[in-house]
């Protein structure tokens, strides 16, 4: 099954390239994206991007296409914010995913302290070993191992996969999963989910911001890393120090629609605009 949307705002490369997702490759005339363990093809023809899935519906939700960016986009050029202006207007394609909970949790373990190349190889290297064998489009995939096969593997597995330290932390939040589940999560506004990730072993304040803005889709969220420091001082003149000063700053500034401005903001200054 397949289907399209107006690619003005729905563009492939600026949905996958802005950090917030993991699991994609280039293939074909455009992008192989895996979720869970669901896979889909996106490229885009023409003024139009197209998803080709066995799970559209999935995928409909997935990349957020009920919502209407064009609001979002005037919203955050309103705040006469040069970097941010010129973010949201090329890369008004971009969109937040709406993604699985249990995989986020698990896959911003992995990131943190890390380069998106060595975590795309990290998670692709559990998946081998604990996931399932699939196809679409005549290309092979491996969905995301359920927790239960993640809990079950050992810290021995995560180190020998290349998680170093991190080793630790998944096994030990996979086992906490796997006896608790996440279903109490579910229904908490921001600051009270923050405050309950930040119970997991291996998951610190930027990361619980990148689950709960990815995974639970808090928008009102606003990761800090190196890069929205950098931004901080630079874009914004900014003298604080304190990472979570920073992000209460921002959330101050940007309210519900933090998560979208962070990822114009971050994507914007990776592209050196």
């Amino acid at each position: 099954m397949r289907f399209d949307f107006d690619s003005t705002y729905f563009n492939p490369e600026h949905v996958l390239d802005c950090g917030q997702v993991f699991r994609f490759e280039p293939f074909k005339d455009g992008y192989f994206v895996v979720s869970a363990d669901k896979a889909c093809y996106i490229h885009t023809d023409g003024c139009k991007t197209v998803v080709e899935s066995e799970d559209s519906d999935y995928f409909y939700e997935y990349f957020d296409l009920n919502r209407d960016y064009s609001e979002i986009v005037s919203r955050a050029k309103s705040h006469n914010i040069p970097l941010l202006t010129r973010s949201a207007e090329l890369f008004k394609g971009l969109r937040l995913l709406n993604q699985n909970k249990e995989e986020m949790i698990y896959s911003f373990i992995i990131s943190q302290n890390n380069n998106i190349p060595r975590i795309k190889g990290i998670i692709s290297r559990i998946c081998g070993g604990l996931g399932e064998k699939r196809e679409l489009c005549g290309k092979e995939y491996f969905t995301f191992p359920s927790t239960a096969a993640l809990a079950g593997a050992g810290a021995e597995f995560f180190r020998n996969a290349g998680c170093g330290y991190r080793d630790v932390f998944l096994a030990e939040t996979s086992a906490r999963i796997l006896t608790e589940g996440i279903s109490g999560l579910d229904g908490l506004d921001g600051a009270e989910l923050k405050k309950q990730l930040l119970t997991y072993k291996g998951i610190g304040a930027k990361v619980a911001d990148c689950v709960a803005l990815f995974g639970f889709g808090k928008r009102g969220s606003f990761p800090v890393d190196v890069w929205i420091e950098r931004i901080y001082k630079e874009d914004f003149k900014g003298a604080l120090t304190d990472r979570n000063k920073i992000c209460e700053y921002f959330t101050g500034l940007f309210g519900e629609d933090s998560g979208y401005i962070q990822q114009y903001l971050f994507y914007g200054k990776r592209q050196s605009l």
